[in-house]
Parts: C-alpha cells; sequence; structure tokens
C-alpha cells in the first residue's frame, strides 16, 4: 500500500507538465497492480507449506503464474506464506529467529534505525542507474550525507551506551543491516569510514560471526556491487 500511496501523496508536487503522465500511472498501477492483489487476497482461503525460497531473477515466470502479489521482487516462500515487500520478509525472518529486540521498544529502535539506513542505502544502491553527467553530484551528496548525517548517528549510538550492538546489547536485524551497508559504503570510497571507529568495529564483529563469516567467503551467494553488465542482464529478464 506504501508504495501506491507514496506515489499518490507525490503528485501535488509534480510540475503541471508531468501530472498527466502520474495521473496515467497511478491509474494503471491502481487497477492492474496493487488492488487486484487485495481483491485476490480476500478470494484466497489457503497457502501450501513449502520451504524457503527467494526469488529475483525468475522474475517474469513468477509473474505470469501469479505468485508474485504486486507483480515484483522480492518474494519469499516460507511457512506456508509467500510474502513480497522487502520490509515486511525482514520482519518476518527477524522476528523467528530473534533478531528483533525482546520487547516494543526494542523493536521500534530496530525499526528506526534499519529505516534510517534505507534512506542512504537506496540512494546508493540508485548510483548505478544515474546518467553519467549525473554521477559526480550523486556522489558527493552520498559521501555527504555518510558522514555528516548517517554514520555520525549510528556512532553515536554506540558510544552512548558503550555496548557492543545498537539495541539490547544483542544481536539485532539493525546490525546486519548496518554492516550490510558499511560494506557498500567501502565499495564506493574505504576513506568514508576512517572516522568512525565503533562502527569499525561493529563490521569486524559480526562479519567474524560464522554464518556471517562463510556468507562473506569468495563463491558464496553474496551478489557484487551492481555494474553495467548487472543492469543489463536485469532488463533481458524483465522484459521477457
Amino acid at each position: 500500500m506504501a508504495d501506491l500511496n507514496e506515489m499518490i501523496l507525490h503528485l501535488p508536487l509534480c510540475p503541471p507538465h508531468e501530472k498527466d503522465a502520474k495521473m496515467t500511472q497511478i491509474r494503471e498501477k491502481t487497477t492492474n497492480r496493487y488492488f487486484p492483489a487485495f481483491e485476490k487476497s480476500f478470494q484466497q482461503t489457503s497457502f501450501h507449506s513449502v520451504s524457503v525460497k527467494t526469488f529475483h531473477s525468475t522474475f517474469f515466470l513468477f509473474s505470469k503464474d501469479g505468485s508474485l502479489m504486486f507483480q515484483q521482487v522480492p518474494m519469499v516462500e516460507i511457512d506456508g506464506m509467500k510474502l513480497a515487500q522487502t520490509r515486511a520478509i525482514l520482519n518476518y525472518i527477524a522476528a523467528k529467529y530473534n533478531l528483533y529486540g525482546k520487547d516494543i521498544k526494542e523493536r521500534a529502535l530496530i525499526d528506526m534505525y534499519s529505516e534510517g539506513m534505507a534512506d542512504l542505502n537506496e540512494m546508493i544502491l540508485h548510483l548505478p542507474l544515474c546518467p553519467p553527467h549525473e554521477k559526480d553530484a550523486k556522489m558527493t551528496q552520498i559521501r555527504e550525507k555518510t558522514t555528516n548525517r548517517y554514520f555520525p548517528a549510528f556512532e553515536k549510538v554506540l558510544k552512548s551506551h558503550g555496548q557492543h550492538y545498537l539495541v539490547g546489547n544483542r544481536l539485532s536485524r539493525a546490525d546486519i543491516h548496518l554492516v550490510e551497508l558499511i560494506y557498500y559504503v567501502e565499495e564506493i570510497d574505504p576513506s568514508l569510514m576512517a572516522i568512525f571507529p565503533l562502527l569499525k568495529a561493529l563490521k569486524t564483529r559480526i562479519s567474524n560471526l560464522p554464518p556471517v563469516k562463510k556468507f562473506l567467503q569468495p563463491g558464496s551467494q553474496r551478489k557484487p556491487p551492481v555494474d553495467a553488465k548487472a543492469l543489463e542482464e536485469a532488463r533481458k529478464i524483465v522484459n521477457k
């Protein structure tokens, strides 16, 4: 719902010459993607139990058979459910494996930190999509937000309580997201981490956890940074 809601809320901010196109897009998404999905959900009566599976590159296959609720990935099959929307998937997995705090206050902090990371993460993920003439300006913006807004905030959190993790002195999804973000930042510009010793220590601590260490090894499922070749492959899949 948030995806469609955001499109509608942004409509009054559109330049006049873009409003007709934006309205056409809203009508199309409403009638062909989002509302049909919710209409269908009222008609469903049961799910089939299956093992956990994630789907990204097979987008077009599952879109055709109706497995993708909003006709978009990611989608995860877990505990008899087909879950779409990244935050819903992450929240469920975090709760299932005790990575979501011990009470509602801790969950609120975890959500707040995770949403803050998502803002910077989105800027970084969109960088490969920028036209060449805009990349330098986008990189400058990412560096500024990283060093003056987001990473100082998390460094301050760790310093304020002197504990090993962001929330409740135990591993949570917020720590995992933050370390993932640190890796993304280092792939862009390693020098940006120089003034954040507590974040570097957090990265080392979590990277040495056996499951994470295994995941980071060469040949694992960890995906490399998006480049022009990967973008072209993604376009081919979506356009099939």
